[in-house]
């Protein structure tokens, strides 16, 4: 992986990890585009890199991480089921890593799903911002779990897991930022350690690492800004148009013979 790819890697990662549009996904077909080869650094790579987007959620929302101590054990509630599921389930998970025909199709199936989140919860939007209760707080968590698999969108799941749980997209979204924070923080430092011995070895691998959180990072604040006021304003529809579209050229370009797999 050149300077250039990781740069380019990092900007997408940024601009997609708290849009309801899967950044995993988007990474998967953006390496697979470059001929990025499915090495044990790309995975760590595209996971480590969401380091330095969550940590831009708590730059910008800073005095809420220091609130109380109540925030803090309903972060660790939402957090259990996908530590709990991602150990149990990590085999089967890095399975699906870099699969394009997985990542097209969860893309379009949420894209249609999002399509109707609006009017489900158009309730939901007379209610005052809020944080979710502990029972809310599981069950965002275990709608997070979902997102283990590529193309289903972290962001999407929890929010739709807050909208079930009684909050407004406001709500919904910031506590699906908030949420990143710990559940980044250990798929990284899992991931590293994993392959802390491919790291140590090569220097070049560690400050490509340090590159793209650092780009992600800087990204990251723009489109956290920038995905709040859509999502107030707009809704759901612009993004389930989007990945409405971008499955669906995926699916065509695979099933027309197009190689969009690792090489």
């Amino acid at each position: 992986m050149s300077i250039l790819e990781a740069i380019i890697l990092a900007i997408v990662e940024g601009l997609t990890e708290f849009l309801p549009v899967s950044s995993t996904g988007h990474m998967i077909i953006t390496s697979a585009l470059m001929g990025i080869k499915d090495d044990d650094f790309t995975k760590v790579f595209e996971i480590a890199i969401q380091l330095g987007a969550i940590l831009s959620v708590v730059v910008l929302y800073f005095k809420r991480f220091f609130k109380s101590w109540t925030f803090y054990t309903k972060l660790f509630v939402a957090f259990l089921p996908t530590a709990v599921l991602g150990l149990l389930l990590k085999d089967s998970v890095e399975a699906l890593m870099g699969n394009v025909y997985v990542v097209a199709s969860t893309l379009l199936a949420g894209g249609i799903f999002l399509l109707w989140v609006d009017s489900i919860f158009a309730e939901n939007e007379k209610l005052p911002d809020a944080e979710p209760d502990y029972k809310s707080g599981l069950l965002i968590g275990f709608f997070q779990a979902l997102a283990m698999v590529p193309g289903v969108s972290r962001s999407a799941s929890t929010i739709v897991g807050g909208l079930i749980g009684k909050l407004n997209r406001k709500s919904a979204a910031e506590f699906s930022f908030f949420l990143a924070v710990p559940t980044m923080f250990a798929a990284t430092a899992k991931s590293i350690w994993d392959e802390r011995e491919l790291l140590i070895q090569s220097s070049d691998k560690i400050h490509l690492l340090l590159i793209g959180n650092v780009v992600a990072f800087i990204v990251a604040m723009m489109a956290i800004k920038l995905f709040i006021g859509l999502l107030t304003k707009h809704g759901f529809k612009v993004f389930g148009w989007y990945r409405i579209i971008l499955g669906s050229l995926l699916l065509i370009l695979l099933f027309s013979g197009v190689d969009l797999a690792f090489v």
